[in-house]
C-alpha cells in the first residue's frame, strides 16, 4: 500500500482542485432549467472517469443521465466485483442570500469547502473515484472489479434508476454495494451504517359541513373539522410517546443489548442537541434514548395541517374541512405497505360520526439492515480503524435511502454505507461543505477496503 499511500499525500491539492470543477457543475435535477447542466455534468465525469484509466458510459434515460465507470480489468469474473453507487444531481441552492459564498463557485475557508453538493454528494463518491485513480496511476493490481454507478436523479426520486438497474442486473451483478452518503459523528467516530428506517405517507382529510360557515350562526350546532381532527390526531401517540395503532410493533426486531451497547457510544449532549434545534425539552418513546428515538424507533409524524381561514387577520368561520400529510419512519422488520394499510384503517375507525373521511395512501420504502459482524461488514470497520485512526462506531440511520432496498431487491445483495459528512455540513441546506480532512481520509478508507473486501 506504500504506493498508494505516497500518490495519494502527492496528489491531494490536486484532488481537491478536480472535485472544485466537479462542484461546479449546477446540477439541479429538480429544476428544468438546469438540464443542460445535468448532461454536462455527466459528460465531465465521463471524461475525467476516462483520464484516470476508467472504462466509461453515460446512459441516456427518460429523465436524466446515468454514468457508469468500471475498472477495465474486469474480464473473466475470477475477481470479486462490487459496485460503488453515488449521485451527481444536487438540490436547489435557494435561498441564495443565505449563502456567504456562491453556491457554484467553490470555496475554501478554514479547511472546509464550500460548495452546494460538495458533501450530497458529489465529494462523497469523488472519494471512491480518487482511491481507484492511486491504484491505475501507481500500476498496483486492483484486488477486485469495480463498477461506479452515478444518476442524476437521486434529489427527485430516482425512478430511471431503478428500471435501469432492471435492465442491466446480469452486467451490474456483484458481491455488494458500497455507498457514502450517509455521515459519521466527527473524525474521532468514523462510522458503518447498517440500518436504515423506511417510510410510509399518507393523506387524511375529514369534512363537516359543505361549505366554511359563519361561526356565529351555526358555531355550537356542528362539531368543527379542525377540532375533530385534532382530536383524531392527538389518539395516535400515547403520554409514553407509543403509537397506539394495534398491531404496529408487531414486526419491530426487538435492539440487541450489542446494539444498545454500540449507540452509546456515539457522542451525544443533550443541553447541545437542544440548544441546537431551539427546543426547550426533549420528547420520545419511554424506555429508550434520544439517539435511539431518532434512528431506531418507529415515528408519527404530522407533516402539515391545513384547515379554514390562513390569511391575514381574522375571518369567524367553522372551516368545511380539515387535512394532515403524515408520514411514519419504520424500522426492521416493519413492512411499509402493512403499516400505511393499518394505520389508515385505524385513523378510519376513530373518525367521528359528525364527519367523513378520506386516506390517500402515498409514496412507501421498507427499512434495511444489514448484520454488523459479516465479512464485509467487518472489512469495512478495518478499512475505517486504518484511514482514521480510531475504533469506527455502528448508526443506524432515521432517513431512508430507498435506493438500497432496490440494490437488494433486485441485484440481490446487501448495501455498506461508508458515510463521509458531518454533523455540520448542511447537507440540503445554505453553506453546505465538505471537511477536507474527512475528504482526504475517505480516500484513504475507499483505498483500503478494496484490499479488505477482497479478502473478505
Amino acid at each position: 500500500m506504500k504506493q498508494i499511500s505516497d500518490y495519494l499525500e502527492t496528489n491531494n491539492q490536486k484532488f481537491v482542485e478536480e472535485l472544485i470543477e466537479y462542484l461546479r457543475f449546477p446540477s439541479v435535477s429538480a429544476q428544468s432549467k438546469h438540464k443542460i447542466d445535468m448532461t454536462n455534468c455527466a459528460q465531465w465525469l465521463a471524461s475525467h472517469g476516462r483520464s484516470i484509466g476508467l472504462k466509461t458510459k453515460v446512459h441516456k434515460t427518460s429523465g436524466h443521465p446515468i454514468v457508469t465507470l468500471t475498472t477495465k480489468q474486469k474480464t473473466n469474473g475470477s475477481k470479486p466485483h462490487f459496485l460503488v453507487y453515488g449521485h451527481y444531481d444536487v438540490q436547489p441552492p435557494e435561498p441564495l442570500e443565505l449563502w456567504t459564498s456562491s453556491p457554484f463557485a467553490p470555496e475554501v475557508r478554514k479547511g472546509n469547502l464550500f460548495a452546494r453538493g460538495a458533501s450530497d454528494n458529489k465529494g462523497q463518491h469523488f472519494a471512491h473515484l480518487k482511491a481507484v485513480e492511486a491504484y491505475l496511476k501507481t500500476n498496483t493490481e486492483l484486488p477486485c472489479d469495480l463498477t461506479f454507478l452515478i444518476e442524476g436523479e437521486e434529489e427527485v426520486g430516482g425512478e430511471a434508476l431503478v428500471s435501469f438497474l432492471k435492465k442491466n442486473k446480469r452486467e451490474l451483478k456483484c458481491e455488494g454495494v458500497v455507498v457514502s452518503d450517509t455521515g459519521m459523528p466527527d473524525l474521532k467516530h468514523p462510522a458503518l451504517t447498517y440500518a436504515l428506517r423506511g417510510v410510509a405517507a399518507l393523506e387524511v382529510r375529514i369534512e363537516g359541513p359543505n361549505r366554511d360557515l359563519h361561526s356565529g350562526i351555526y358555531g355550537g350546532a356542528i362539531e368543527n373539522p379542525a377540532i375533530a381532527l385534532s382530536k383524531l390526531l392527538a389518539k395516535m401517540i400515547d403520554k409514553n410517546g407509543r403509537i397506539t395503532v394495534p398491531g404496529f410493533y408487531n414486526d419491530v426486531i426487538k435492539l440487541s443489548a450489542y446494539e444498545r451497547k454500540q449507540m452509546a457510544r456515539i457522542p451525544f449532549n443533550e443541553r447541545n442537541f437542544k440548544k441546537l434545534l431551539g427546543v426547550k425539552s426533549l420528547f420520545g418513546e419511554k424506555g429508550f434514548t434520544p439517539n435511539e428515538h431518532r434512528a431506531a424507533r418507529p415515528t408519527f409524524e404530522i407533516n402539515g395541517l391545513t384547515s379554514g381561514y390562513q390569511g391575514e387577520g381574522s375571518k369567524t368561520i367553522v372551516p368545511s374541512y380539515a387535512s394532515a400529510k403524515i408520514t411514519m419512519r419504520l424500522v426492521p422488520n416493519q413492512n411499509a405497505a402493512k403499516i400505511l394499510r393499518i394505520v389508515a384503517q385505524h385513523i378510519k375507525k376513530l373518525c367521528p360520526e359528525t364527519m367523513k373521511i378520506k386516506v390517500e395512501l402515498g409514496h412507501v420504502a421498507d427499512p434495511y439492515i444489514v448484520s454488523p459482524k459479516g465479512g464485509l461488514a467487518k472489512a469495512a470497520l478495518k478499512s475505517l480503524k486504518s484511514a482514521f485512526g480510531h475504533e469506527p462506531v455502528l448508526l443506524r440511520e432515521g432517513g431512508s435511502i430507498p435506493i438500497v432496498e432496490h440494490f437488494a431487491q433486485i441485484l440481490k445483495v446487501d448495501t455498506y454505507l461508508l458515510g463521509l459528512a458531518l454533523p455540520d455540513d448542511n447537507l440540503h441546506s445554505p453553506n453546505e461543505k465538505i471537511d477536507l480532512e474527512v475528504f482526504k481520509r475517505g480516500i484513504k478508507m475507499s483505498a483500503h477496503l478494496w484490499k479488505n473486501f477482497a479478502e473478505a
